[in-house]
C-alpha cells in the first residue's frame, strides 16, 4: 500500500471532512475536540512528521509555532475566511504555504449578520427572556417596541463578499443602502443592489440608522469602533458586528448602550473569545450570539471540503491551491 501523507486535523470538524481526509491521508483527527494550546500543535505534528496542519481561528498560528513546526509541513490550512490568527510574515520567512476558505462562508454569516439586524431592531432577547422567566402577563400595545428597519438607511463597513449578500437581504427588507470601500463597486452592481457609496467611513457613519461591520480584524482596525466613531452616528443607531471581536472597542460601546447613544447592538464575535465584556450580559438592548456566523451542517462541511482541497494542491498534486493567503 502506498505511503499516504500525513495530515494533522487541530479540532473535531464534520463527519463528512474526517471521512474524507481519512480516505485521502493518514489522517490524525480529534474527535474529543481537546483543544491544542500552546506549542502542542507543533510537537504534535513533529511527532507525526506532518505533510499538513489543519487548523481553525482556535489554534494560534504565532511565529514561534511555525517555527516549531517539523520541515515536513508544507501547508498550514486554516478551517476559516480570516487568518488573523496567523503571523504571516513568519509563515513567508519559513517558506510555508498558508491558505483559508472564502467563498463557502458568505451566504450563512450574512444570514447570520441579518438575524442580529433583526434581532438588535426587534428585541428579540429581551422578548424571549421575558417568556422564559414566566413574566409575560399577555399583549400589550406598547410592550418592547423596537425599530422597523424598512425605510431606514444600512451602512455597511467593508463591502466584500459577505457584505454584498448582506445588501441583497437588507433591500429585500426596503432598507435604504450605503458602503464604504477603498474599491467602489462597479457602477452596474452598485444600480442593482440600490447602493450609495462614501468614500470615507467616517461619511458612512454619519448616517447609518443600522451600521454593519465586514471588515478584517487586522492591527489597522483594532478598536476601530471607538468611542469618537460611535458619535459620528445617528442617536439611537444600531450597531451590528459579524467580522471581529477586536474591531470594537467594548467599553466605548457598552457606555453608548447604556446611555442610549446607541439604540441597540447585534454581535456575533467579541474580544478575547471564548471571554465576553460581561459588561455586554446585562445590557438588554445587547442581542448576543456564541459567534454562529458559520454554525450550519452545510457551511462547516463545505469548509472542511475546501480547506482539504487546498491541501490536496499542495500535497498531493503539486499545485497552486485556490485561496492561497502566502
Amino acid at each position: 500500500m502506498a505511503h499516504k501523507p500525513v495530515l494533522l486535523i487541530s479540532r473535531r470538524l464534520p463527519d463528512p471532512v474526517h471521512e474524507r481526509a481519512a480516505r485521502d491521508y493518514d489522517a490524525h483527527l480529534n474527535p474529543e475536540d481537546r483543544q491544542y494550546g500552546g506549542l502542542e500543535l507543533a510537537e504534535a505534528a513533529s511527532r507525526l512528521a506532518a505533510d499538513a496542519v489543519m487548523v481553525t481561528p482556535t489554534e494560534k498560528g504565532t511565529r514561534e509555532v511555525i517555527e516549531a513546526l517539523p520541515d515536513s509541513v508544507r501547508v498550514l490550512a486554516t478551517f476559516s475566511v480570516g487568518h488573523d490568527h496567523i503571523d504571516i510574515d513568519a509563515a513567508r520567512a519559513r517558506g510555508l504555504t498558508v491558505t483559508n476558505t472564502p467563498d463557502v462562508v458568505t451566504e450563512a454569516t450574512a444570514d447570520v449578520a441579518l438575524l442580529c439586524l433583526l434581532g438588535a431592531a426587534r428585541r428579540a432577547w429581551e422578548a424571549e427572556s421575558l417568556l422564559r422567566r414566566g413574566d409575560w402577563t399577555g399583549w400589550a400595545p406598547t410592550q418592547l417596541l423596537g425599530v422597523h428597519p424598512g425605510g431606514r438607511r444600512l451602512g455597511i463597513l467593508g463591502m466584500g463578499r459577505i457584505g454584498v449578500a448582506l445588501a441583497r437581504r437588507a433591500r429585500a427588507l426596503g432598507m435604504d443602502l450605503h458602503y464604504c470601500k477603498r474599491t467602489r463597486l462597479p457602477e452596474g452592481e452598485e444600480a442593482d443592489l440600490g447602493l450609495t457609496w462614501h468614500d470615507t467611513s467616517e461619511s458612512l457613519l454619519e448616517v447609518s440608522d443600522f451600521l454593519s461591520i465586514h471588515i478584517p480584524g487586522s492591527a489597522d482596525n483594532h478598536h476601530y469602533l471607538n468611542a469618537e466613531r460611535i458619535g459620528l452616528l445617528p442617536k439611537g443607531a444600531v450597531v451590528i458586528n459579524t467580522a471581529r471581536g477586536t474591531v470594537v472597542d467594548d467599553a466605548a460601546l457598552i457606555a453608548a448602550l447604556k446611555d442610549g447613544r446607541v439604540r441597540a447592538a447585534g454581535l456575533d464575535v467579541f474580544e478575547g473569545e471564548p471571554a465576553v465584556n460581561p459588561g455586554y450580559l446585562d445590557l438588554p438592548n445587547a442581542f448576543l450570539l456564541p459567534h454562529l456566523g458559520t454554525a450550519t451542517l452545510e457551511t462547516r462541511t463545505a469548509m472542511g471540503f475546501r480547506a482539504l482541497d487546498n491541501v490536496d494542491a499542495v500535497v498531493l498534486r503539486a499545485a497552486e491551491p485556490g485561496d492561497r493567503v502566502v
